[in-house]
């Protein structure tokens, strides 16, 4: 009997050890585990905005691997003409999945990282007393917004203001070319209001505005992988690495929120 019993227990464990033997590595183990990718590089192109995030990721992959990370930081615009003129690159890191239309023919695939969310940014104590995005039709109030036809977050303030019917009449002083532009207009003063990402919101000297006004055009960043590439695997480890713990932990450092 004892030796019945002894036989079961062993065959149970030996189950165990199978099993697991079997699992595969979860998404954050397989980032953790890359590899040495010494001697191996990716040139990915990624929106301006998002600068200190990703290269932060860029920097830590790097760190793990040996793997040289060259990104072009510009506008989605700048970068949609840089991947259809030179058809060179391995990844795409854009402002928003609508970013990946003009060159779709270049993408073999994507992962969504993350929440791209717009806001109503004001000075510090928000002098002016904004409350929401009508609020900006009174001719004193300076308004900045991205350029709407190169980057998302200019396309989104212009959808927002056209959807509300205040596009024409809002004070629109100058528009810019990256996002992290009219945070800066703001906290020196020369605009009263923008709306921007919410991650370039971090200066004391600018707040953002309680509204939900914008909340039906919270976007998502996408990674896309460009066919382009000729080095697939080290593409898939990076690819790999941007779903890792480690990395949402980076972009929620700066602002982002995670996917639901």
């Amino acid at each position: 009997m004892k030796k019945r019993s002894f036989i079961l227990v062993m065959m149970m464990i030996l189950t165990f050890v199978l099993a697991g033997c079997g699992q595969q590595p979860s998404e954050s183990d397989a980032g953790e585990k890359a590899g040495d990718l010494t001697g191996k590089s990716l040139h990915i192109y990624c929106g301006a905005g998002m600068t200190n995030p990703f290269q932060e990721i860029a920097d830590a992959f790097k760190e793990k691997t040996g793997c040289e990370i060259n990104v072009t930081f510009a506008n989605a615009g700048q970068s949609q003409a840089q991947i259809s003129a030179s058809k060179e690159g391995d990844i795409f890191i854009a402002g928003s999945v609508e970013e990946l239309d003009p060159v779709s023919e270049f993408v073999s695939e994507r992962k969504d990282l993350v929440k791209h969310i717009p806001v109503l940014a004001v000075a510090a104590g928000n002098p002016k007393s904004i409350d929401g995005l009508p609020a900006l039709v009174n001719q004193d109030m300076r308004l900045v917004i991205g350029d709407p036809e190169s980057t998302p977050i200019g396309k989104i303030a212009k959808k927002a203001l056209s959807d509300l019917g205040i596009l024409n009449t809002v004070n629109i002083i100058a528009t810019t070319t990256t996002s992290p532009q009219l945070a800066t207009a703001v906290s020196e003063g020369e605009a009263d209001a923008t709306i921007v990402w919410k991650e370039n919101c971090t200066a004391e000297d600018i707040e953002i505005v309680s509204t939900n006004d914008l909340e039906k055009y919270i976007k998502t960043v996408p990674a896309a992988v460009l066919t382009f590439t000729t080095d697939k695997e080290t593409v898939d480890a990076f690819m790999t690495y941007l779903g890792t713990e480690e990395a949402k932990r980076i972009w929620a450092k700066y602002g982002y929120e995670n996917l639901e």
